[in-house]
């Protein structure tokens, strides 16, 4: 099946069209900036912009950098607080709506580095902030949220996001500090069998990965920056395999605030 993803961040909104059997884009994917500030309209005009770009009429996965239960935005820490308690799944006219890190994970899980393990496996996304996908035995536990544990009584995204390397203007190495007692905070609670971290910056993972030491394997994202488009594409097609989803999987028709994706 084919379907249009569309990848919602703090910095930018990513789409492109998936053939979610084989995990692989079938265009040139589309980045548009997110919209200063990043508001529920804004934000699906955006969405209606990369809809419109492809000529899509089918189904629509769409990921969003928070909570989202049952297609409702419970959080949002990298984009406008304005979003909490908004439908998004309605908004998006019935697109399948899920956290941004869980879709990465799925991804992941279904045609990169997790496929076929066992045990827990953590996807941690590194971005404008930090998400997480948590898995045990291949089953997802969503909304885990694990960029905000705290570190020196700071969200850890704080000091190890790949945004705030480029705010505090750290040298990879030092960076990759951060990232590693962030990494053994979440090792010791979770006792993972595998890390895998995706995100803008798995495409230099060779700049940063070397430099941390941990028990656990840490492994850059096979699918990289793409894992969340892709993850996001496959949860529409097989919705009713998705915790915490949405209630529905759509087509896509968007205007504005009313719809962002429309017919099935």
């Amino acid at each position: 099946m084919n379907v249009l993803g569309i990848d919602i961040g703090g910095s930018g909104i990513k789409g492109a069209p998936v053939d979610t059997k084989a995990g692989e884009l079938l265009e040139d994917r589309l980045r548009i900036p997110t919209p200063e500030p990043s508001s529920p309209d804004a934000v699906a005009h955006v969405v209606a912009s990369i809809v419109e770009h492809f000529g899509w009429k089918g189904r629509v996965g769409v990921t969003f950098p928070g909570v989202v239960a049952d297609g409702v935005i419970r959080s949002a820490a990298n984009v406008d607080r304005s979003w909490i308690g908004v439908d998004a799944a309605g908004l998006f006219g019935g697109a399948t709506v899920l956290n941004d890190a869980d879709a990465a994970g799925l991804a992941e899980m279904r045609f990169g580095e997790g496929r076929d393990r066992r045990g827990v496996v953590l996807v941690l996304t590194f971005g404008t902030g930090i998400g997480s996908a948590l898995f045990v035995d291949g089953v997802l536990v969503p909304n885990t949220e694990l960029g905000h544990l705290e570190v020196h009584g700071k969200d850890a995204e704080h000091r190890a996001s790949a945004r705030a390397r480029e705010e505090h203007d750290l040298s990879w190495e030092k960076w990759a500090g951060r990232v590693q007692e962030y990494l053994r905070h979440v090792e010791m609670l979770f006792s993972p069998s595998l890390i895998v971290i995706g995100g803008g910056v798995s495409k230099k993972a060779d700049k940063f990965l070397p430099h941390v030491r941990l028990d656990t394997p840490v492994v850059p994202a096979g699918l990289q920056n793409e894992a969340g488009i892709i993850g996001a594409a496959h949860a529409a097609a097989t919705p009713a395999k998705t915790p915490g989803r949405t209630r529905a999987a759509g087509g896509a028709k968007p205007a504005g605030r009313q719809k962002a994706a429309g017919r099935t």
